[in-house]
C-alpha cells in the first residue's frame, strides 16, 4: 500500500514536471527563467539589500541583517549537506528523457531544492518585519523556485519541500529573534 502510495507520487511528480519543463517552455520562459535560476543575478541585489539593512536602518535592520544570514546558513547547510545527501535523489536532468535542459544539470542531488529552501527563507523572514514588501519577497521566491524546474534541474516537489522547510526555518528564526531582541 505504501509502496503504491510512494510511486503515485513519483509518478503525479513527473508529470508535473514534464507538464512545467516541457509543455509550458516557450521562448520567453527559455530566455528568462536561466536568468531567474542564475544566484549570480540576484547576488548584487542580495549584497545591496544586506549592506543596506546594516547601515541605514537602524538596530532593527542590523538584527534583521544578522536574522536574515542565520536563516540562510541554517538553511541552506540544512538543505544542501544534510537532507540531499540522506534523501539521494538524482535530479531529472539525470533520470528522464527528453527534457527540456536550459542550464547545466550540476553534480548534486535534487530534494529539497536549496535555491527554493534559501529564497523561501529569506522571503518569510523578510516579510515578518517588512510585511509592505511582502508580496514581492513572495513573487520573488516563486519565481526562482519555479526556475529550477523551467530549467530542467529539479521536479515541483523538490520546490514545494524546498519552500517548506525555507519557511519553516524562517519561522523558528524569526521566533528566536522575537525571543531574545524583543523585535
Amino acid at each position: 500500500m505504501l509502496d503504491n502510495f510512494i510511486g503515485l507520487i513519483v509518478s503525479f511528480d513527473k508529470s508535473a514536471f514534464y507538464f512545467i519543463n516541457v509543455t509550458l517552455a516557450n521562448s520567453i520562459t527559455d530566455f528568462i527563467m536561466p536568468i531567474i535560476t542564475n544566484e549570480h543575478y540576484w547576488m548584487p541585489v542580495y549584497v545591496l539589500l544586506f549592506v543596506y539593512l546594516l547601515i541605514f536602518s537602524g538596530k532593527k535592520g542590523r538584527i534583521v541583517a544578522l536574522g536574515l544570514a542565520v536563516t540562510i546558513i541554517i538553511t541552506d547547510q540544512f538543505c544542501s549537506s544534510f537532507l540531499k545527501q540522506a534523501v539521494g535523489r538524482l535530479r531529472p536532468c539525470f533520470t528522464l528523457n527528453n527534457i527540456h535542459l536550459l542550464v547545466s544539470c550540476g553534480p548534486g542531488k535534487s530534494f529539497p531544492s536549496s535555491h527554493a529552501a534559501n529564497n523561501f527563507a529569506a522571503a518569510v523572514f523578510l516579510l515578518n518585519y517588512y510585511s509592505k514588501q511582502k508580496y514581492i519577497f513572495i513573487i520573488i521566491a516563486s519565481l526562482v523556485a519555479l526556475s529550477r524546474v523551467f530549467v530542467g534541474v529539479h521536479y515541483p516537489l523538490d520546490i514545494m519541500a524546498g519552500a517548506l522547510i525555507g519557511a519553516l526555518i524562517a519561522y523558528i528564526v524569526v521566533f528566536s529573534i522575537k525571543k531574545i531582541f524583543k523585535l
